[in-house]
Order: C-alpha cells, then sequence, then structure tokens
C-alpha cells in the first residue's frame, strides 16, 4: 500500500497579527520533522484497519499516535546539540526520536514488529531508543507511566560526574531531558526525579505535555487544580515555565529559554506547555467513550499543524516551499513503508538471545564498563593463603575500597552510606578517602537509587547501588525489573550493569516483617538478573568484585545476621580475587546425602552435620542466578538423597527451583524424596522466640538430616 500522501491544513486567519519566526532555530526542518511524524500516524491508523488485501503481518499491532504533541518536540528535539545530552522518553514521543536522527525505517519497521531496529521485534513499536555515542542518547524507554523519569536525573547525575570528576570535555554545558504527560506528574518516579533534580541543581529539563488527559482521566485528578506548572511554582532551584504548546512563537521561546538556562548550569527548569490529543490514547481505545463530540471538536481546532504553517508561510517560506516540503515528506514516507515491509520478521530462534551479555556481540552494547576495561582490571580465582582474618562488612569495605581506588568509574551512594558510613558501617570511611562525589548519600527514594544507578551505568560508569534493607527495595520494583530487561528488550543496544547491595535477612537474634525480609527468589525470577549471596568474608570479596566487573546486573544479597556478628569471618583472599559466578563450593564432602543452601543457612547447616562425619556433602549454591545445577546433580547422583534448606518462604522459594531440577534429571537416582526445610509461608516475627518457630534452626535442620538418612 503506497504510503497517505499527507493533506495540507487549511489555511486560516490569524487571530493576532503574525510575527516574526524566532532567529535561531531551523524551521524547515522543524516542520519536516512535524510534517513526517503527521504522515507516519496517518499511515500507520491507515495500515492499522484491517482489509482483505493486506495481510495481518503487515498490521500495526500496537498502535500509539502522537497527534498533537508532534510539532512541540520537534521544536525540543532541535534544541538538543550538545554532545553528551540524553533524553527520558515516552511512548508518545517519536516525533522528538525522528529531531534527533530516528532512522524513517526503523520508526515504521519496529511498530510493524520486523527485525532489526531498536527491539527487533521484542518490544511494542513506539517504546523506542536512540543509542547515540556522539550525540543526544534516547534512553531505552519503558512501557510503564512515569519510569523515564528517574533515570534522566541519572543521566544527568553523570553528566556532571563525567565533566567535573572524570574531566570530560565533551559533556561541558550538556543536559538532560525528561519527557513526560499531564498523567505522568502523579507517579513516584515523577516526584523522585524533581527531588534529585533540585536538591543537586542538576542540569536536567522537565518537559511536560499536557493535554488533560491520562487515557481517560481528567489532569486536575492528577495534579490539583490540574496545572503541574503554577502549583511548583515556588519550588527552589527550579525555574518554571508555562506555555502553548500549539503556538510555535510561545513554545519555541518557553522551551529555548529553559534549555539555556540548564545548559548555562543554574539548574534544573520545567517546561509544561498545553498541547490537544488529536487521536485516541491508543489504537484499540474508543475515545468517544469518555469523551463528547463538542471536546473532541474543539481539540481538533488547537491542532499547532495549521498554527505552524500560519506561523512559516509567508514569512520565512512560499506556498511552493511548503509544498515541496509535503512532498519531500511523502516521498520520505513512501520509501521508509517499503523498506519496513521488505525486512523479514524477527528470527523466533534468536529470541532467549540477550537476557544476559553475550561477549560476541558487535558492536557491544552501550552502557558499562566496556569489554576492554574489564579485561584490563583482571583478577583471580587463586586466593591468597596469608589475609588478614576479617568479618564480612569489613571484607565488602575493603573490596569496595580498593575498586574505587583502581576504577574512576565506580561510584557508590545510597541512603546513610556517605558521612555515616551505612546502617551497616560497611562504607565507613570511604566517603572520606575518596570524596563525596564518588560516594555520596541520596534522597530516600529507592526507586530514585534504582533509577539514577541505570543511567550511570548506561554512561559508562560503574555504580554501586545500596538499598538500606530487602523490604525497602519494593518502591523500586519497577526500575529493577526494567533494568534487567534493558539488555534483551533493546536488542544489545543498550544495558545497565549496576550492582545492588542489598542486606536482608534475619538479625542477630531478632527479626521483623521490614528489615529481615529475605525473598531473594523474587530476584531469581526476574529476568536478566545476577543474584549473589554469600556466606563469608572471601566469597564476598570475590563475588562482589566479580559482579562490578560484569557485563550484567547484579543483586548482591549482604545478609544482616553475617553484617552484625563474626560468622563468615575468613582470611581476606586479595585485591584480584574474583571468584566466577555459578560456581558452588563444596563446604564439606559426603557420601550418603547432599544438603545444599546458602547465605547464613550454610552456618547453620554446618553446626548441624558437625556430629554426621564424612555422611553429608555441605554445598553452598554462593549464587542462586546462575546457580550449579551441574555440582548439585553431580553430587545427588553420588548420594541418593538430597535437603534444601532456604530462608525465603518455602512456597515458591528457590529450594522448589532445585528440586524440580533434581525431579526431572535424577529421579533414577534417588534413594529417598527430596525434602524442603524452610520457613512457613508467613512474616518473619520479632521475638527471638517467634524467629526460631519460622527459621530453620540448627535442630531442625539436625532432624530433618537424620530422617533422611535413616531412609
Amino acid at each position: 500500500m503506497p504510503a497517505k500522501t499527507a493533506v495540507r491544513p487549511p489555511a486560516s486567519t490569524p487571530a493576532t497579527p503574525p510575527v516574526t519566526p524566532r532567529s535561531g532555530f531551523d524551521w524547515r526542518r522543524i516542520a519536516f520533522n512535524t510534517l513526517l511524524s503527521r504522515s507516519l500516524d496517518d499511515v500507520e491508523e491507515h495500515t492499522n484497519k484491517q482489509r482483505a488485501h493486506v495481510p495481518r503481518e503487515h498490521l500495526v499491532l500496537y498502535q500509539f499516535s502522537a497527534r498533537g504533541h508532534d510539532m512541540a518536540q520537534s521544536i525540543l528535539g532541535s534544541l538538543l546539540t550538545g554532545a553528551r545530552d540524553g533524553a527520558g522518553a515516552y511512548y508518545r514521543s517519536r516525533p522528538l526520536l525522528l529531531s534527533l536522527g530516528l532512522p524513517v525505517d526503523d520508526a515504521l519497521g519496529s511498530p510493524l514488529g520486523r527485525a532489526g531496529g531498536f527491539s527487533d521485534g521484542r518490544d511494542i513499536g513506539v517504546v523506542c531508543n536512540l543509542p547515540n555515542r556522539n550525540g543526544c542518547t534516547v534512553l531505552p524507554m519503558a512501557g510503564d507511566v512515569g519510569s523515564q523519569y528517574t533515570p534522566a536525573a541519572g543521566w544527568a547525575q553523570s553528566i556532571v560526574y563525567h565533566r567535573d570528576t572524570l574531566h570530560d570535555a565533551s559533556y561541558a554545558n550538556c543536559l538532560s531531558v525528561a519527557l513526560g504527560g499531564d498523567g505522568s506528574v502523579a507517579t513516584n518516579g515523577f516526584w523522585a526525579a524533581l527531588t534529585m533534580a533540585t536538591t543537586l541543581k542538576l542540569p536536567m529539563l522537565f518537559y511536560i505535555e499536557d493535554n488533560d488527559l491520562g487515557i481517560s482521566v481528567r489532569g486536575d485528578m492528577q495534579t490539583p487544580g490540574g496545572d503541574i506548572a503554577r502549583n511548583l511554582a515556588s519550588f527552589t532551584n527550579l525555574l518554571v515555565l508555562n506555555g502553548d504548546g500549539c503556538d510555535p512563537h510561545d513554545a519555541s521561546g518557553k522551551l529555548a529559554a529553559a534549555v539555556a538556562h540548564v545548559r548555562r548550569g543554574e539548574g534544573p527548569a520545567l517546561v509544561r506547555l498545553t498541547v490537544p490529543r488529536l487521536s485516541s490514547h491508543s489504537g484499540p481505545d474508543n475515545q468517544k467513550g469518555y469523551r463528547t463530540d463538542a471536546e473532541i471538536a474543539a481539540d481538533q481546532t488547537r491542532d499547532p499543524l495549521p498554527k505552524l504553517r500560519e506561523y512559516l508561510v509567508p514569512a520565512l517560506l512560499s506556498e511552493a516551499d511548503w509544498a515541496d516540503l509535503e512532498g519531500e515528506v511523502a516521498r520520505t514516507v513512501h520509501v521508509a513503508l517499503e523498506a519496513a515491509r521488505a525486512r523479514p520478521v524477527p528470527d523466533a530462534t534468536t529470541v532467549a538471545r540477550f537476557v544476559y551479555a553475550d561477549d560476541t556481540a558487535d558492536p557491544e552494547a552501550m552502557g558499562g564498563l566496556s569489554l576492554a576495561e574489564r579485561s584490563a582490571l583482571g583478577g583471580s580465582d587463586q586466593p591468597s593463603e596469608d589475609g588478614e582474618l576479617l568479618r564480612v562488612a569489613e571484607a565488602i569495605r575493603r573490596t569496595l575500597r580498593h575498586e574505587l581506588a583502581v576504577n574512576p568509574k565506580v561510584v557508590v551512594f545510597g541512603e546513610d552510606v556517605g558521612r555515616k558510613g551505612g546502617v551497616h558501617l560497611v562504607t565507613e570511611g570511604l566517603q572520606k578517602q575518596f570524596g563525596a562525589e564518588r560516594v555520596f548519600d541520596t534522597s530516600l527514594s529507592e526507586e530514585g537509587i534504582i533509577g539514577r544507578a541505570v543511567s550511570m551505568a548506561i554512561s559508562g560508569l560503574m555504580p554501586v547501588a545500596e538499598i538500606q534493607f530487602r523490604k525497602y527495595a519494593d518502591p523500586a520494583a519497577e526500575q529493577l525489573n526494567n533494568c534487567g530487561t534493558m539488555r534483551w528488550r533493546t536488542a544489545n543496544r543498550f544495558a545497565a550493569p549496576i550492582v545492588v547491595r542489598m542486606p536482608g535477612g534475619f538479625g542477630k537474634d531478632v527479626g521483623d516483617p521490614w528489615h529481615s525480609l529475605s525473598d531473594e527468589v523474587r530476584f531469581a525470577h526476574a529476568y536478566g538478573w545476577q543474584v549473589i549471596m554469600p556466606s563469608n568474608a572471601a566469597d564476598a570479596v570475590g563475588l562482589l568484585r566479580a559482579a562490578m566487573r560484569s557485563p550484567n546486573p547484579s543483586i548482591f544479597f549482604e545478609h544482616r545476621s553475617l553484617l552484625m556478628t563474626g560468622d563468615g569471618s575468613a582470611r581476606y583472599p586479595g585485591d584480584d580475587y574474583v571468584l566466577p559466578l555459578g560456581r558452588a563450593r563444596i563446604v564439606h564432602p559426603g557420601t550418603s546425602l547432599t544438603l545444599v543452601t546458602w547465605g547464613a543457612m550454610v552456618h547453620r547447616c554446618a553446626e548441624a552435620i558437625a556430629s554426621a562425619g564424612d555422611a553429608v556433602e555441605l554445598i553452598d549454591l554462593r549464587t542462586i542466578a546462575p546457580w550449579d545445577r551441574d555440582a548439585v546433580l553431580a553430587s545427588v547422583k553420588k548420594t541418593g538423597r538430597c535437603l534444601i534448606v532456604h530462608e525465603d518462604n518455602l512456597t515458591a522459594g528457590f529450594g522448589a527451583e532445585i528440586a524440580g531440577t533434581l525431579a526431572q534429571e535424577a529421579f533414577w537416582h534417588l534413594d529417598a524424596p527430596v525434602e524442603r526445610l524452610a520457613p512457613r509461608d508467613i512474616p518473619v516475627p520479632y521475638h527471638p522466640e517467634l524467629l526460631d518457630a519460622v527459621i530453620p534452626t540448627v535442630a531442625a535442620i539436625q532432624a530433618a538430616v537424620d530422617r533422611l538418612l535413616s531412609i
């Protein structure tokens, strides 16, 4: 089907005398991109109608229009000229990407679900990204609302770090922009990013395009009075501008002023522009169910495209020039549509690729240390024999200190990690030694902590973020999930290999539902994450260093009991010690029963089998994603019995995954049923006696071992 030719907007008589178009803008290019975006919407909406002569594979399966938002975004895109500018955008931001160089065949091919492009058919076609090492990078979008804000703030903080700490001149005068609709200003991400940007005076622009609709919910349900700019007028360290996104003169003036303010280093800015939504929310949406015909018609009268034409013709362009633009757009879209349709469908045999890093991929994903940088750091899995005896907390601190010393791209942050040194004192003294630029405190927002870490990693840094306790990670679930899927859903264009230090589990003779949660299986189930659970100081060193040099994101679980006691003390294995992830440790060899565990339970299990001689083989998994299937299978095939002990809930705990694997792959080697010993499915209680009634004790483990050995 040929591309639909853009329809020339009807000329109308301006309500006010015409103004001279602002200088300093490439208005022809802005007009081209606005017309281009509108034409792509035309094509998709036309193509999306079921027709007998159009094969199903040519349909856009999930279509979003940018009608009404297009002109102002094209203006904004023309201002993002910094070599290290960044943008956090959302599903209605395709006009911005077109203005920043998104190939038009990608803009059509990805919604068609074709091979290549910014997701290789893995993500919704308007959930875009644009890696750019010499211009504005559009960070990987997500399908959830508001999750673009904290990564955009993280990019702004990365600009400051690269510019001021690493002294990279290419970051001078650069900025980060976050685009969002009026509905998104109600989200946690918006307020977390606003706090980050204003408290740190980051080079960040918030661009809010307000069409007064969050699908069907009006703006006054998103923010009191329906005007976020008016509500933020007294916010400290924030330039706030309010304008009309349908008026090219007003919109360009407001955006140019805000961008100049941010580039001058005067702090963040927020621009709210009112725009119409000239379409349904998405292809499947029927807006007439919640909007009257009069409301829809009123929005049509605000269409910015005719206003842009009035602004430029005849002041800068003749009627013939505008007609030439329309013709150029039509030809461009026709060629791009043919190219997009000629692309093959994605190769289903490769759909599992890029859940984790693949060092054979060319080019490398944008994000984290390069393969060359990681290789240069070196490392050995052979421990030093004469290291001093350290507790787990001291071993982690010493590892962080060394990595900060040898790698200027390492940054360590979280709530209370700076001056206080962490609530468990793991980072004590690091800020004093390395400065507040590299070891710093954050505002109390876990979404903000993880969101900023994601973009810091994309910018090439090595962020080590602390979530103070496992339970506190829940508000950051959206950012954690998006981080883990990033490499896969962008088909290896982007990656964010962050390390998240996360204490959890029962404390010394105490528990509670908030600080003592384990729940590690949640992250083992999350796509793309490595989940590390050391049981001793030496392993903590090798595994943390491995995580910090890995191309994949890692949860580094620090057990509270090990941080608070001498359990797990071991000799420091050296500054070069790196343990491969997914390699279990045989703590105690045995012949008749395999006991599998990890974390603090290793010590209880070791105590429980102290009198069992060589009957029990104790395996410390050390990591549960990946986990050492081969070691467990080999042991069980030798012993014929298996007991799995863990601190997470019994139902759907990681022990169930191990048991299922053994039932499938070692069934005929078993002399007894595989057993699991884990807490009942209730929260962790506070009183020590209640705690002992829930968490597996030494006595309970010993009883389970004796029972299995007697079968």
